[in-house]
């Protein structure tokens, strides 16, 4: 059996966070449940449970204690977009009363451990599953599982592996063994007495192309699909059950907690390892050319408790949009200390920092996705399709003013700290380019439909002004006999009868000519009024209309 490399390096509590965004299909319009609801009526026989609180009602006072300070950090709106609206009598009138808070959570306990293979030859490492749960959000059709796992005492050698190769939903390749190239060679699931739940099934190469090849989409691994269900994925043949699809690549973004031995030994090549987890593979040498490495430091180290000295602090955030690593001495009873100190924070205050991002980004990315399908699916000439796309794009322009008011914003705390890696993280993700983009997007397509409007108004009015200046011969010349060219009066109703229905005929096919040549008509009645023009020459123009007809 291989062992992982020799390193001087041993994590002693190491924690795991991934975070991954699916894109939650609409539900048809005639269902008046919302995502959420629709999921907690159809799991009431799976391990998924609602949460009913949000930490603050916990009746444990260490509990409480923890999610108070995780609560006043962040700023009042923020508060409301986690917590819900302010309560008190002298608030809200009977016709408002206090609104939830935007996020709710879903959480299953079956699960106690996670036993991983990271690759060939490894011995297998045993991981506590700390947490799992999937997050909701009103008005936004996306749903985040988050999954918690931790160990103790790991080489950073396997830690590498587990940061690199954990959190793939399905592989990008095989190697020669048919192995998957980047992702586990086993991921299990157990359950509380150690039974095996769900095992992955990375290695069945003819699954993965099979569904690729009839779906056009990849699929998903039998031990993520397990865990989510009874959500299925969007092309799924299951009916009535909430349906998803993956919104970005196959690593899901991660958090991750590191306690090492006087973490001031690592070599700057096993920090730049560490911050580039997600995209570095263990054995790939570092490219030391590259921009982003040249400039790492500067551009995804958080040292603001980093020291460098023998009496601390000596911890470090290393941020690169999609991984938040936290580095600290695991000498250092602060930094471990998961009820009041950094390991605390890690879990409340940075993780809601990432959620938020990351919710930011997989919204954007979902009104983004949106936009393209209603593009794809729009046919300039059929007017049903016209109408299909216009009501898609005013759904959408809503939906995007709901999100910028209720959940975007650049400031969610007065804390130095907290602030400063919210920046961050969504800064290396993009997220202020991707929001611009979407708005240019949304406000591109309304204003081609306003124009659009204003074509077909303005066509409408020409007919109408035509069909009107070619009605005033008739009414003019009516006018002039008095209206009484026929006196039918002593004559048979059926006769009268017989005279109104063939002037209603000539009347219609006298509009109906009108307005199919209403756009040549136009053309002539400028042409006539053009007082450039000769006398002879506009004359001539009426014989050649006449002709011409």
């Amino acid at each position: 059996m291989i062992t992982p490399r020799h390193d001087q390096h041993t994590v002693r509590q190491f924690r795991q966070i991934l975070l991954w965004p699916l894109q939650l299909i609409p539900l048809p319009e005639e269902e008046t449940r919302s995502h959420w609801q629709f999921f907690d009526d159809i799991c009431k026989d799976s391990p998924w449970q609602r949460h009913m609180t949000d930490g603050i009602d916990d009746t444990s006072e260490a509990s409480q204690d923890t999610h108070y300070k995780e609560f006043s950090v962040f700023l009042p709106y923020v508060r409301r977009f986690l917590y819900g609206e302010n309560r008190g009598p002298w608030i809200h009138g009977p016709d408002d009363p206090p609104g939830d808070a935007a996020v709710k959570r879903f959480h299953r306990h079956d699960i106690s451990a996670l036993r991983v293979v990271p690759r060939a030859g490894y011995p297998s490492v045993c991981l506590d599953v700390d947490g799992i749960e999937l997050i909701f959000f009103d008005d936004i059709d996306l749903v985040l599982l988050k999954v918690e796992v931790s160990g103790t005492d790991l080489p950073l050698a396997v830690v590498l592996e587990l940061l690199y190769r954990f959190g793939r939903a399905y592989p990008t390749g095989w190697n020669e063994d048919g192995l998957g190239i980047h992702n586990m060679v086993m991921a299990e699931w157990l359950g509380a007495t150690g039974e095996s739940l769900m095992t992955s099934d990375f290695e069945d190469r003819a699954k993965f192309l099979d569904f690729t090849k009839k779906h056009r989409v990849p699929a998903t691994a039998t031990h993520w699909s397990f865990l989510l269900r009874p959500m299925v994925f969007a092309v799924s043949d299951e009916a009535g059950m909430l349906r998803f699809h993956q919104i970005e690549n196959h690593h899901m973004p991660k958090m991750a907690f590191l306690a090492i031995d006087n973490p001031r030994n690592l070599t700057w090549d096993q920090w730049l390892r560490l911050g580039m987890t997600d995209s570095l593979h263990p054995d790939e040498p570092i490219p030391k050319n590259d921009p982003d490495v040249i400039d790492f430091k500067r551009k995804f180290f958080f040292d603001r408790y980093w020291s460098d000295t023998d009496q601390g602090p000596n911890s470090r955030f290393i941020c690169h949009g999609r991984t938040l690593l936290l580095i600290g001495d695991a000498q250092d009873s602060y930094f471990v200390n998961r009820k009041r100190g950094m390991l605390a924070q890690f879990r409340h205050q940075y993780f809601v920092v990432f959620l938020i991002a990351h919710f930011h980004r997989a919204s954007l990315l979902i009104f983004s996705d949106r936009l393209v399908d209603a593009i794809h699916d729009f046919n300039v000439h059929q007017n049903h399709s016209v109408r299909i796309f216009r009501h898609r794009i005013h759904a959408y322009f809503e939906a995007f003013l709901r999100f910028t008011h209720r959940y975007w914003f650049h400031e969610v705390s007065e804390r130095t700290d907290v602030q400063s890696l919210f920046r961050r993280v969504g800064t290396n993700l993009g997220n202020d380019t991707l929001y611009e983009d979407t708005k240019e997007e949304l406000r591109d397509m309304s204003q081609y439909l306003d124009s659009d409007l204003q074509r077909r108004q303005s066509k409408t009015v020409t007919q109408l002004t035509v069909v009107t200046a070619f009605s005033l011969i008739g009414t003019l010349t009516t006018g002039a006999l008095g209206m009484n060219i026929l006196d039918e009066t002593a004559s048979s109703w059926w006769l009268r009868g017989g005279l109104l229905f063939i002037t209603a005929i000539v009347s219609a096919a006298i509009l109906l000519l009108t307005l199919v040549l209403s756009q040549g008509l136009w053309d002539f009645m400028e042409s006539i009024s053009d007082t450039r023009k000769s006398l002879r020459s506009r004359l001539r123009l009426i014989f050649n209309f006449r002709k011409n007809r």
